[in-house]
């Protein structure tokens, strides 16, 4: 069926939205693809709709044809299940919580593991049943605190989530892979430039989990890669200890720590400074560093039943906390900086001036003391000595201070170590796109999720997870495939396969068009027509370039030599072409 511009339900923009913070929320709703309701909420137009169901027809073939089966379940979900697993209060505020009109609770959807699991267990009961696989492609819905990014990150969105049942981790293992195998298909049909990099499970639990991220400057997701291969969301980085091990003798190869008075130093570069000028704080083997310094980071910890207690955490002073790095080493705990009320509550603590002497370990202090995998035996550090306008010098971690733990939250620089091969790590943005998780038998467990074995014993499920988010992906390609002009679908991905503009002023050209656009309408290509009357041609062809169509045709002047004007959106190259061979021409183009 034509589409005609002087009917389609489409308006485009000349400006840019005043909230658009990236590329593809501004060209989908100057282009007229979305437009936003609330905050995280957003609405499809006929044109966006074309392309979230293209998508949507990639993701659906892509599962079918790597063996898995689609199910559907309802947005509005009962409580018991979450409950029962602990999620209905471990995604906290993310939850949308509801009750109906007899006081059930009831919340939105945020993703489905309970539902599948205990689908599976009303329905399969032995080993001979299994594997399965089954998929659902679903609304679902998180209160995000700081929804942005158009529908990159909405509080409802539609992901495709498939989960995976086998008696072993044999069995899971296979699966894993052929669904990690299906999605390399999925992004390869949408023309994605993607990585696939390890991932903290978080939330979802389980063992093994990677992510795979679209390449974007504008990315929410931090990741590391190395030329050996390795790659992996800075959430998922570990360093590695065995890098910073100076391994000398504490006892005799350094020298004895010292107490100094160091007034008007409120920073690190303050603080370095000062002990670099000073002749009798010299360090010898080379000047002192950021990285030479170590502070000590106060945190009120809240665990999952909501209690609080104290959690110090000492990194160099060259570092900050990464918060989100912070995020996934507490899960499920949560963490905020100690206020003027928790300092009031621990009054041996000086703030500004915090030591390792003064936190120690937890059996004696009382607060749970972790470090950086920096902080290894035997390093000397510049750090506080619970005593206002005081440091102290060379004090080394395994001779002077101890800690509960290491814990890897500080933020990644360029250069650090590879966790892989000792090499050093470059960092880079992305959105994800997909994520896959061996869940393991949580869920199966909780749920009690069991089939009879070969020798006829009861065995847990063991379980995968696999997301696709289907309309972020829209928003995706569009971040990849755009240039100053508007959008750049890719084929199978766009809402039509030419933009027919008549931009002649006599009726030969809007006859002409007319004709082709039936034409190739009956050769089974989509066709949208800017048949529109009043408007004048430059208006038309900004039009033709912002909706991002691949092939644009353009009827004007040249009717009158018999030529047309095809010209491809992507590479921006024009052509003539004799009217009488731009029927087969145009469909040679579009179907290649």
């Amino acid at each position: 069926m034509i589409q005609r511009m002087s009917t389609l339900f489409v308006r485009t923009l000349r400006e840019d939205p005043a909230d658009a913070e990236v590329p593809s929320h501004n060209l989908l709703v100057r282009a007229g693809y979305v437009r936003r309701i609330a905050p995280g909420i957003f609405s499809w137009l006929p044109l966006g709709y074309q392309v979230f169901r293209n998508v949507e027809a990639i993701v659906r073939e892509e599962m079918n044809q790597a063996g898995f089966q689609e199910v559907h379940f309802p947005a509005l979900l009962p409580r018991e299940a979450y409950e029962t697993t602990g999620r209905w209060t471990e995604y906290g505020d993310n939850l949308f919580r509801l009750k109906d009109r007899k006081g059930n609770d009831y919340l939105l959807g945020p993703t489905h593991e309970e539902m599948f699991t205990q689908m599976v267990k009303g329905e399969f009961s032995s080993y001979r049943d299994l594997p399965l696989w089954i998929y659902q492609i679903q609304t679902k819905y998180r209160d995000e605190a700081r929804p942005r990014a158009g529908i990159l990150r909405g509080r409802e969105f539609v992901m495709k989530d498939s989960y995976s049942f086998d008696v072993d981790d044999a069995g899971l293992e296979f699966s894993y892979n052929r669904h990690r195998d299906a999605y390399v298909s999925t992004f390869k049909r949408m023309k994605v430039d993607y990585v696939i990099v390890s991932a903290m499970a978080g939330a979802m639990g389980g063992s093994r989990s990677e992510e795979f991220l679209a390449n974007s400057p504008f990315g929410e997701d931090t990741y590391v890669r190395c030329d050996c291969g390795f790659a992996a969301n800075v959430e998922a980085l570990h360093i590695p200890l065995a890098s910073f091990d100076p391994g000398i003798n504490l006892d005799t190869e350094l020298p004895a720590s010292h107490a100094e008075q160091t007034p008007e130093t409120p920073t690190i570069d303050s603080l370095v400074n000062l002990s670099n000028a000073r002749a009798d704080l010299a360090r010898g083997d080379h000047l002192w560093f950021a990285s030479d310094t170590l502070k000590n980071i106060l945190l009120i910890a809240t665990n999952a039943d909501g209690s609080e207690e104290p959690l110090a955490i000492g990194l160099p002073g060259d570092r900050e906390i990464d918060t989100r790095r912070l995020e996934a080493a507490l899960y499920p705990r949560v963490a905020r900086p100690f206020e003027e009320a928790d300092f009031a509550a621990h009054p041996a603590l000086i703030k500004g001036y915090i030591g390792p002497r003064a936190l120690g370990k937890k059996s004696t202090s009382g607060i749970e003391f972790l470090t950086d995998p920096r902080v290894v035996r035997g390093t000397r550090w510049i750090t506080g000595n619970n005593v206002k306008g005081q440091h102290v010098y060379d004090l080394v971690f395994g001779r002077d201070f101890e800690s509960d733990g290491v814990i890897d939250v500080a933020e990644v620089f360029n250069g650090d170590p590879c966790a892989s091969c000792g090499g050093t790590i470059n960092l880079a943005r992305g959105i994800e796109i997909g994520h896959i998780f061996q869940l393991g038998r949580k869920y199966a467990e909780a749920l009690g999720l069991k089939v009879l074995d070969e020798r006829g014993e009861l065995v847990t499920v063991t379980m995968g997870s696999y997301g696709i988010g289907v309309s972020r992906a829209v928003a995706v390609i569009a971040e990849q495939h755009h240039d100053d002009k508007g959008l750049v679908w890719p084929r199978e991905i766009a809402p039509a396969d030419i933009y027919l503009v008549a931009a002649g002023k006599s009726e030969d050209a809007a006859i002409k068009a007319e004709e082709l656009a039936q034409i190739w309408d009956q050769m089974g290509l989509r066709v949208i027509l800017d048949d529109r009357v009043g408007v004048s041609p430059g208006v038309k062809f900004n039009d033709s370039e912002l909706v991002g169509v691949p092939t644009i045709v353009v009827i004007g002047k040249g009717l009158e030599r018999g030529v047309i004007e095809v010209k491809d959106r992507a590479s921006g190259e024009r052509v003539d072409i004799a009217v009488d061979d731009a029927i087969a021409a145009v469909h040679r183009i579009c179907t290649n």
